[in-house]
């Protein structure tokens, strides 16, 4: 704790030489802390509020305020209020960010700006008070301060610039909290902190991490806080109308086209997927409201398409298309897989693919085939573009491309078959994957048997499963099927609601086939599980007299290949939940609502705010970029997966059907799907049903440190509940995250009320969760694991055949081909795998779990920052359980011969695919 409190600053005299000598001492007294009441009409939403007379206003101790730096043989001379106020001069410590590169038009920007900061069009700052004015009842000012040096360091090449500013106060100034901006220069400029040194306590900190626009695109001063947080309620009279301020510039009027420079939040409907102006094949329906419920985006104004008027107009790549500026990636981020490279590889690269491979865009005629995209590569018919080529960004996946007229294309080899080439062939590694692959969440226990669907029988035929005793029963070692399933030895996963509905259309569609899966497994005695029966399911129709099939494991060749097309078909479904249900919208698109809504309600002074930033970071500009080229219309997504142009879609139906934000968190995941119990006597209040399951044993490590240290932060700001019921921001955060970011389901009675401590440590904690380990479970294994496609794979092309097909003798003669022609065309793999290994690989600049930019000036409450220090070791002790796990050979789910270690969820990692490491915000 003294060591916290030293880092902030907090000693009670601290000299500072540059401050003229004085006989005065700095009258920097604060007024009382009152309680703040909000206008009515200043909010969007009327959260509901304890009345007035229950109302009990907790003031926390605060650190004596700081105080201007003065001589030191005159300390005890404290001026008479009646006094005429002296005036002395302080102190900012700036520093800037620049740009590793720059184009000519921003150097050329760049030197005018030097030339004309000469002349008085320069950066100006104003330190703002946290007291006001008795008399004008306006905030105390300085004087305004301009930015020292800017012309002599335009050419220095460092990444971080310093400068300084110097300001004149009155001995009555009281404690800086806040500074405005103002950039008199063409140029924008990342400002990352400023700190005020002068002050008799200490610097005090004011950690800003964003641009500063021109004053000519945006006319106002830019607002800047401290790092002390205040509830609204405790927010100084000086800072009150600030702190409004800021939150109306943040959240706009709602109307008008966005500009790139913006830094407006606002929400819209998913009405951009499709392009109706290029003909109907490329219209999408819009996602959002009550045809078709889904969360909220932000909104970038564009103007609608000439075709439709419900649909917004695309900004195709290589365009960017808005989010607010702060939440663009930073250019260490862009250099990795910034959206501009992102762009790049997809815009310049995959034509040149298909331009190479559609000559003779077949089949994968062979496994020789694919070992050669690892080992040999692809020829790519550059011709003229082989400039284009030599100077794309392109990832680390590409070991080489050759100067010649032909380029050789190579693939890092995934790390499942790196070990064991032929591992993915095998029941108990396919079994594995279901608790420790790409796609762990999907595993649930049997309670009953058969299975029966929830789908309506009148539209989607008979409920019940084909799935029969005899099926499974000499596959349970010598248990009845009850005996099973009363000690919880059954599971399965159930891909059959999902896909139904949606099966008539996608196999409609060409190239694409699809079954309606379910997968039953057995637990063995040493803790892994073994598939024992795999039902396939058809639409039923008329004409189909038998729309399910069931396929047990083999007993001969024949079967044995009809087996591996099986698990190849349960893999596809898989790979589609996997990527539109479980990735796609429950870590990115649910997650947005929140992030939106903390903007537009949480002053930066909030603490809740502070606590919440490091997760937010980079998220809205990521989905940005999947709405852009990922899963627009004939986009990556559509061209990969099997559902197709219905991909998003499915998406739509998994959250009207099945999503719920009370079941988020991964406790309350665990015991829906009924893989654990709650028990108070086990660590994390709950018992697993299967013991070596890595995704959730490790998962409960992280999901107990992250509730420990949101556990800690929210009960030192809010140590009683009536703080909750009337802390505004904090209540218009929440209903408006859940009536106008999940407006479709926000009449649920689901939705966890926020009335004390518990309940908000809850909701804070599940979106943590859900924005750092468990995005990063699902995510960062997509290449290692779906990177050799026989073993996931995104799309199958063929139905099993049967034995009065015509297609069952070609089968019968060739079953490998037959197999290899089901799965996605060499375009369509190589496509595919070009795409996840970007989307799998970590920046350099990640922060990752227990990490966060500046992590000791972050907030000036140094309890809070020892408290902080106090998770990051709990986060290190975790990493190192998991990797003792990793190493137990009696866990065979992660240890043994050619067994992945399972480190998805271990938090630290090095940049590029790695197959681990925990970031704390949904960053790809």
């Amino acid at each position: 704790m003294a060591l916290a409190k030293e880092m902030m600053g907090c000693s009670l005299i601290e000299r500072s030489s540059f401050v003229s000598s004085s006989k005065v001492f700095l009258n920097c007294t604060s007024n009382n802390i009152t309680t703040f009441q909000q206008k009515p009409n200043r909010f969007l939403v009327n959260p509901v509020l304890f009345p007035l007379d229950q109302r009990k206003v907790h003031l926390r101790k605060v650190a004596n305020p700081p105080v201007a730096a003065i001589s030191e043989d005159l300390i005890e001379y404290v001026p008479d209020q009646k006094e005429k106020a002296v005036k002395f001069k302080v102190r900012a410590a700036v520093t800037v960010r620049n740009k590793n590169k720059e184009d000519f038009k921003e150097t050329l920007v760049k030197h005018l700006d030097a030339f004309t900061d000469k002349i008085g069009r320069n950066i100006v700052l104003e330190l703002i008070s946290t007291e006001e004015d008795p008399k004008t009842k306006a905030p105390k000012k300085s004087s305004e301060a301009v930015l020292k040096d800017w012309s002599k360091k335009a050419n220095v090449k460092a990444e971080r610039v310093h400068y300084t500013a110097e300001f004149t106060v009155d001995s009555n100034f009281g404690v800086p909290g806040a500074i405005t901006v103002t950039n008199k220069h063409q140029k924008e400029f990342f400002l990352e902190s400023i700190t005020i040194e002068g002050f008799a306590c200490g610097p005090v900190h004011f950690p800003c991490n964003s641009w500063v626009q021109s004053k000519k695109d945006h006319p106002g001063k830019r607002i800047f806080f401290s790092n002390q947080p205040y509830l609204p309620s405790e927010t100084p009279k000086g800072l009150r109308a600030l702190r409004e301020k800021e939150l109306r510039d943040l959240r706009g009027n709602g109307k008008g086209v966005r500009k790139l420079s913006d830094r407006v939040y606002d929400f819209d409907v998913y009405n951009d997927f499709g392009n109706p102006d290029r003909g109907s094949d490329f219209d999408r329906p819009t996602l959002g409201g009550d045809k078709i419920p889904y969360p909220r985006r932000c909104r970038t104004g564009r103007l609608p398409t000439e075709t439709d008027m419900q649909a917004e107009s695309r900004v195709e790549k290589p365009l960017p298309t808005y989010v607010p500026r702060d939440e663009q990636f930073e250019e260490s981020k862009r250099n990795t897989f910034s959206a501009g490279r992102l762009r790049a590889v997809l815009h310049n690269l995959l034509p040149q693919l298909k331009a190479s491979i559609s000559a003779y865009n077949r089949d994968i005629n062979s496994f020789a085939d694919i070992d050669g995209l690892y080992t040999e590569g692809i020829l790519l018919k550059l011709g003229l573009q082989e400039e284009i080529v030599k100077n794309l960004p392109l990832p680390k996946m590409f070991s080489k491309i050759q100067e010649s007229s032909k380029g050789l294309l190579k693939f890092e080899t995934p790390k499942v078959v790196s070990k064991d080439k032929f591992a993915w062939l095998r029941d108990d590694e396919f079994a594995r994957q279901a608790l420790a692959g790409v796609n762990p969440v999907n595993i649930e226990r049997l309670t009953a048997f058969p299975p029966v669907s929830k789908l309506d029988p009148e539209i989607y035929g008979p409920q019940e499963s084909a799935l029969k005793e005899e099926h499974i029963a000499g596959q349970l070692n010598g248990m009845t099927v009850q005996q099973a399933l009363e000690e919880n030895k059954l599971f399965m996963v159930d891909f059959h609601d999902i896909y139904l509905p949606f099966l008539f259309r996608i196999n409609a569609l060409d190239g694409r086939k699809s079954y309606a899966t379910r997968t039953l497994f057995f637990l063995t005695h040493i803790g892994t599980l073994k598939p024992i029966a795999i039902e396939l399911s058809l639409p039923h129709t008329a004409q189909l007299s038998q729309s399910k099939r069931v396929v047990t494991p083999p007993v001969d060749a024949t079967t044995n290949w009809i087996w591996q097309l099986a698990k190849a078909h349960v893999c596809s479904n898989d790979a589609g939940v996997h990527q539109l249900v479980n990735h796609w919208l429950r870590t990115h698109a649910c997650v947005e609502p929140f992030i939106l809504a903390a903007h537009r309600q949480l002053s930066a002074m909030h603490p809740i705010f502070k606590l919440l930033d490091p997760h937010m970071r980079y998220t809205l500009e990521i989905n940005a970029i999947a709405r852009q080229t990922l899963l627009n219309a004939d986009g990556v997504i559509e061209f990969c997966f099997t559902p197709g142009r219905y991909c998003m879609e499915m998406s739509a139906a998994a959250y009207r059907s099945h999503w719920r934000f009370d079941k988020e968190g991964l406790p309350a995941d665990l015991i829906r799907r009924g893989i654990a119990v709650p028990d108070p006597t086990q660590p994390h209040g709950l018992k697993l049903l299967i013991e070596d399951y890595p995704y959730a044993s490790d998962g409960l490590l992280i999901w107990n440190a992250i509730e420990n240290w949101v556990r800690t932060y929210v009960n030192h700001y809010y140590p009683n509940s009536s703080l909750i019921c009337n802390d505004r921001e904090l209540q218009c955060w929440y209903h408006e995250s859940i009536h106008v970011g999940h407006a479709d389901l926000s009449q649920e009675d689901w939705w966890p009320t926020l009335k004390t401590a518990d309940d908000l440590a809850s909701i804070l904690t599940t979106i943590i969760w859900l924005a750092s380990a468990q995005h990063a479970a699902i995510n960062f294994g997509q290449y290692p694991y779906g990177g050799y496609v026989p073993n996931h794979p995104p799309l199958m092309r063929r139905l099993i055949p049967e034995e009065n097909d015509p297609e069952y003798a070609n089968f019968l003669a060739d079953p490998q081909k037959y197999f290899l022609s089901a799965l996605p065309s060499l375009l369509q793999a190589t496509k595919f795998m070009t795409v996840v290994d970007i989307l799998s690989t970590h920046s350099p600049d990640e922060e990752y779990l227990g990490e966060r930019q500046q992590p000791s000036i972050w907030s000036s409450d140094a309890e809070i920052i020892d408290a902080f220090y106090g998770y990051s070791a709990e986060i290190r002790r975790v990493e190192k359980e998991i990797d003792k796990r990793n190493a137990d050979p009696s866990l065979k789910n992660r240890c043994g011969a050619g067994v992945l270690p399972y480190e998805l969820l271990a938090p630290s990692s090095d940049p590029g695919v790695t197959c681990r490491g925990v970031p704390n915000s949904v960053s790809i």
